[in-house]
């Protein structure tokens, strides 16, 4: 009986010595890089995008074009009695004539400039969606990583737990237990089961959102998820702030309506003066009633009045408008990320102190707390409730490791998004 309770002993414990938070192996590993540039090769919503930009951006040289000019070809002053008998009177003429739309000086250069800044606020938007699909998928990513995580320590529990069964059926079977303790063991069982059947539906989950982001079959297999290290971030606020200034694509964005605002203010204002139509025409005449018939030009312009002043007053406020409009979101998303710089700098550190806790302190002294456990009920010194409260406690610990190292990351993801810059 010794030996049998020395095997039995050595097949509980056995997990134990193997280190709890250690990745096991499995097949080729995915590299985030990689599934981020085909997330920015293919997906769709990107490719819409930047097809939206270019739209926009063929807009600009259309605005600063000519209207097409106008030909003219008429008969003046035919005689109904014989339309085409161009010589019973001096006064009829083959009319040929040509014309052109000419805007005052500036407006098709400053609709260009609307038309460009309005393009230009488009392209940052392309650049915004591609920050942003880089943070899905490593949120996607490193929810997967947590999710295997938690898989292998559900597996690691669910053996540990049926020895837990056979040594306390053995030692029920030789009257030194009670069968409580085998149901209670069996109903922990039953929960692991239970999470590991809803990990692996989640998993499924992740797996067909990442695969939707890279525009595959959803179901593609996604890999193993590399073991990584979490470090503080050398940076500053202040200088993740400035940082931001300067690479944040949706502040560019802002402020190219601003500039949109301004340049159409400007086209504005030159709506109060006209714009001109350029007008030539060559008349040809035939002899007729002995007179010589000499051929004929006119040469004229015709400009509008420009005198619905407040139509005019009404498009200059609602340019200023647009301005006082896109400055306000533009300050009012400066502070948006200066405000969320401080939350996820006091988040990730956070989440970095707790991992090197967990990993440290906590889970080493639960892993000795089991081990103290375990070798009190082999000798009846401590029951089964406490024993399997222990395991428990450790397989908390172990799932909020591995859900601090996923944060840490996925908050380090949203802070790039947040900057418009990827962090050494």
């Amino acid at each position: 009986m010794t030996a049998r309770f020395s095997i039995l002993f050595f097949l509980l414990f056995f997990p134990l010595l193997l280190n709890p938070v250690r990745a096991e192996e499995a097949g080729p590993a995915e590299n985030l890089s990689q599934l981020g540039a085909a997330a920015i090769a293919n997906n769709p919503e990107l490719k819409a995008s930047e097809a939206r930009w270019q739209m926009f951006k063929n807009r600009a040289s259309q605005a600063r074009a000519l209207e097409d000019p106008m030909l003219m070809l008429k008969i003046q002053n035919g005689i109904v009695e014989d339309p085409f008998n161009f010589r019973m009177d001096v006064m009829t003429q083959k009319v040929i004539g040509i014309s052109q739309q000419l805007p005052f000086w500036g407006k098709r250069q400053l609709r260009g400039e609307v038309a460009a800044w309005e393009a230009e606020s488009y392209r940052w938007g392309v650049e915004e969606r591609r920050l942003e699909l880089a943070r899905m998928v490593a949120e996607a990513y490193y929810q997967a990583y947590f999710t295997d995580k938690s898989l292998e320590i559900v597996a690691r529990n669910i053996r540990i737990l049926d020895d837990f069964i056979t040594l306390a059926e053995t030692k029920y079977s030789v009257g030194q237990g009670a069968q409580q303790d085998i149901f209670k063991a069996q109903v922990e069982r039953s929960r692991m089961l239970d999470m590991q059947i809803s990990l692996e539906q989640q998993r499924k989950s992740l797996q067909a959102n990442l695969n939707a982001l890279l525009y595959r079959p959803a179901d593609t297999p996604v890999g193993k998820i590399p073991d990584f290290e979490i470090r503080p971030l050398p940076q500053t606020a202040a200088e993740l702030r400035l940082i931001a200034r300067e690479n944040r694509p949706l502040l560019k964005g802002l402020a190219a309506l601003i500039e949109k605002g301004r340049a159409g203010q400007r086209l504005a204002e030159k709506e109060f003066y006209p714009d001109f139509n350029v007008s030539l025409e060559y008349m040809q005449r035939d002899r007729a009633m002995e007179e010589e018939g000499l051929d004929m030009y006119s040469l004229g312009v015709t400009f509008n009045l420009p005198l619905q002043r407040e139509r005019r007053r009404a498009m200059v406020a609602e340019s200023s408008s647009e301005i006082t409009m896109a400055g306000a979101e533009l300050d009012t998303l400066k502070n948006g990320i200066d405000s969320g710089i401080s939350d996820l700098l006091a988040q990730l550190e956070r989440r970095r102190k707790l991992a090197e806790l967990y990993r440290s302190g906590i889970i080493p002294q639960a892993e000795q707390s089991l081990e103290s456990a375990t070798i009190g009920y082999r000798v009846n010194k401590v029951d089964f409730l406490t024993l399997l409260d222990n395991r428990v406690t450790l397989f908390n610990y172990e799932r909020e490791y591995y859900d601090s190292l996923a944060d840490y990351q996925m908050k380090r993801a949203q802070l790039e998004a947040l900057i418009g810059k990827e962090l050494p």
